[in-house]
């Protein structure tokens, strides 16, 4: 028996590689910030630049970042990213990991590429002691959320995210403290 090839069948996509991302990243990682805004439903939020993201990428800040390349026309293309930052658990004692953004470009999703990018993060937390991977969603993300959960990953929903940004956060800093 012989397996005749579909000439009308797509190819499987490349598998995608990850990569750290470092200051020279910078550029592409706020191209990435501003698309995820834009899916967020928020695109005048991301007003980091390039600028921003090469000097928070410098070695030893805290903040890592994963970036995944395919092989396209021009050479390697960047199709997503995980950024992240070290956190502490005084319950725990020890340091943890805040996934600030996973972003994979929509061309790009249902490839394997997110979950890669959750696989090499516990692998991280792991070689490095860290007690937690956290992150938020947005409730309106349902089909982030059941890939979470196909993770093994449970929601939080006794905790409240609480802020103060802008005007707000002026105003109370100049305040000053309360004691004097």
């Amino acid at each position: 028996m012989s397996t005749a090839v579909d000439p009308t069948r797509t190819p499987p996509p490349p598998a995608a590689r990850l990569r750290e991302a470092t200051g020279a990243d910078g550029e592409v990682v706020a191209q990435l910030v501003r698309e995820l805004a834009e899916y967020e439903r928020e695109p005048q939020a991301a007003t980091a630049t390039g600028a921003d993201f090469a000097r928070a990428l410098e070695p030893g800040s805290g903040i890592g970042c994963l970036l995944a390349e395919v092989d396209g026309p021009g050479g390697p293309e960047v199709v997503g990213m995980a950024l992240w930052y070290t956190t502490f658990s005084t319950w725990q004692g020890r340091r943890g990991m805040w996934l600030e953004d996973l972003y994979v470009r929509p061309e790009h999703r249902r490839r394997g590429i997110a979950r890669s990018f959750f696989a090499r993060l516990g692998a991280l937390c792991a070689e490095r002691g860290y007690g937690r991977l956290e992150w938020w969603v947005l409730d309106w993300n349902t089909p982030a959320q059941g890939f979470y959960r196909t993770l093994g990953a449970r929601p939080e929903d006794e905790w409240t995210v609480w802020r103060l940004d802008g005007e707000r956060l002026a105003r109370l800093a100049s305040q000053g403290p309360a004691i004097p």
